[in-house]
């Protein structure tokens, strides 16, 4: 007789359930992750034709490829492994609900005949006291009991570890809302960055992977700006920033800031992921009118003119951290009140003695300098973030359910042969059958010891 035609919603729900569309789903999530860690995320255009060329480029945006986790194919995918996850689940879930619901209270001849661990003897007393005793036994060494009869026959049942059966759908329901999580992170939350100059605000920053403008409806300043290095070279060994909130003009939290340890608010992290100089150094210098002698401390920017008395003025020309092994140097001149620049020369910090040699109108002293920094900060909202971790901590106790438990059952059977009462024994469990036969053989020698009424065995 030919096979009857499946209706088309039938297939449907059978595509949605099979194990190659599982199969196909994880390789293509595997494939993509692999794309989206050799290809880079979120760069700049430039970094992308540099790495790639400009034909590699227009296609790698083409294809979602510069930013993969927030495409729509990316998310189609994680939404198709979702349904299969789903769809699975709720065809296979109605046996396992009727495992609970509906437990076999009266073992048939197969449960005896089949199981891989059974027994059976025969004992002197009545199967009314055989069952109370055996009832008593179970309940104290395995789990509460159920006495029906039926057929003039006594049946014992127990089971214990019932809802390990429901590990493998919590852990299938803790990636769902993994995913959840994820999915709200890309759709509600951002990923950008910002540059905040030392002592300066912003109450906005810019998305990596469109440059777009996002309003914080609050204020981010950076008081403070550390950088050191490690000896004997320019490598940084730490940086931090000093950031502040504020919120109509008000305080609300300041943190200092430093590498894998952000800042949070309202949501909003932000990291500390870079810096640089912010404009040029400026100087700290004393000037001494050598013919009044009178000392004037001044700070100075390199290329602009600093006032000094008489009219003159002097400017930073040139600086250099270490100036051949003499340590920090400025190059400077000084202008005649008519405006001639002098002739240049240079100040060294760790010499200030120097300068007094030259036997000019002033002498100067190079007392220090600073360079102003600017902090980079990646800016991070994820509100599925708790989501996420939800999911986390749902799939390890998921996990450790379905693997770890197993669902354990003992049926006993208590029948009269005309003189003795013969007892059939079966179990078995769903997982772990070798540790469940050990444990059924010690429970076996206890079952049959009392029901005829002896002292359990003792091995060795």
């Amino acid at each position: 007789m030919a096979e009857t035609k499946k209706a088309l919603t039938d297939r449907i729900w059978d595509f949605f359930c099979s194990l190659k569309l599982a199969i196909i789903v994880v390789l293509l999530l595997a494939l993509t992750s692999i794309i989206g860690t050799i290809i880079l995320q979120n760069g700049s255009p430039a970094d992308y034709v540099r790495e790639y060329g400009q034909a590699n480029y227009e296609l790698f945006k083409k294809l979602q490829f510069t930013d993969m986790y927030h495409s729509t194919w990316f998310i189609g995918i994680l939404a198709l492994f979702g349904l299969n996850l789903t769809c699975c689940s709720i065809e296979k879930f109605p046996r396992v609900w009727k495992f609970v619901k509906e437990p076999i209270l009266v073992a048939g001849s197969g449960i005896f005949k089949g199981s891989a661990n059974r027994a059976e003897f025969s004992c002197k007393d009545s199967k009314q006291q055989v069952a109370e005793k055996l009832s008593t036994l179970l309940e104290k060494e395995f789990a509460k009991t159920t006495l029906t009869e039926k057929d003039g026959k006594f049946y014992i049942f127990a089971q214990k570890g019932i809802y390990s059966r429901f590990g493998a759908y919590l852990t299938h329901l803790s990636i769902l809302i993994i995913m959840a999580g994820a999915v709200i992170g890309n759709i509600w939350g951002y990923k950008a960055f910002v540059n905040i100059v030392e002592g300066s605000s912003i109450d906005t920053v810019r998305t990596f992977n469109n440059n777009e403008s996002i309003n914080l409806d609050f204020t981010v300043r950076c008081d403070d700006f550390d950088v050191s290095y490690y000896p004997g070279g320019n490598r940084p060994k730490d940086y931090n920033s000093d950031l502040v909130i504020l919120e109509n003009g008000q305080e609300i939290i300041h943190k200092r800031i430093e590498v894998n340890d952000p800042l949070t608010y309202k949501g909003i992290k932000f990291y500390q992921s870079s810096y640089g100089p912010a404009g040029n150094a400026f100087f700290k210098v004393r000037v001494t009118e050598n013919a009044t002698g009178e000392v004037a401390e001044l700070k100075a920017h390199q290329g602009k003119h600093v006032q000094l008395a008489g009219g003159y003025s002097f400017s930073v020309t040139n600086f250099a951290e270490d100036d051949r092994n003499f340590g920090p140097a400025i190059q400077l001149h000084v202008n005649s009140p008519d405006g001639k620049h002098g002739a240049p020369f240079v100040v060294w910090q760790n010499h200030p003695q120097l300068d007094s040699k030259r036997a000019g109108i002033f002498t100067f002293v190079l007392l220090g300098h600073d360079q102003p920094f600017y902090t980079g900060l990646q800016v991070a909202k994820d509100p599925g973030v708790n989501v996420v971790w939800a999911g986390c901590f749902l799939i390890v106790f998921g996990s450790l359910t379905a693997f770890f438990f197993s669902h354990k059952r003992i049926w006993i059977c208590l029948q009269d042969d005309g003189k003795n009462t013969t007892v059939l024994l079966a179990g078995n469990a769903h997982r772990n059958q070798p540790g469940f036969s050990l444990a059924f053989d010690d429970l076996q020698q206890k079952i049959e010891a009392t029901a005829k009424n002896q002292s359990p065995k003792k091995e060795g």
